[in-house]
């Protein structure tokens, strides 16, 4: 019985420590997105740090325009940061779960 804990204790710890091994590779996965003309571009990590941002200057010339390019944009971008950074947490967590009878939380 305590050889089944410590195998499950040591798989839970391999997984954290692969799942803070995840997080940091995350900080390194650039997402690009630009709006449907192209006038303004964005580049942000997949734990939702902005990187760079690039405006075409006739977007500069009407700042109510800027402003809603930046959000959609800005939104599409971590949207799709967030679903890259949940599947590849889910991934490892998933796949260092213990085998205990009854807890089917992933499948």
């Amino acid at each position: 019985m305590f050889g089944d804990m410590m195998g499950m204790m040591n798989k839970i710890k391999e997984t954290q420590e692969k799942v803070e091994a995840t997080k940091e590779r995350l900080k390194t996965v650039l997402i690009d997105e630009q709006s449907s003309d192209g006038l303004l571009k964005v580049t942000i990590t997949a734990t939702r740090e902005i990187r760079n941002i690039s405006i075409a200057d006739e977007l500069l010339e009407d700042k109510e325009q800027l402003e809603d390019y930046l959000v959609l944009t800005l939104n599409k971008a971590i949207t799709k940061a967030s679903e890259i950074n949940e599947a590849e947490l889910a991934a490892v967590a998933k796949d260092g779960m213990p085998d205990i009878p009854g807890l089917d939380m992933f499948k």
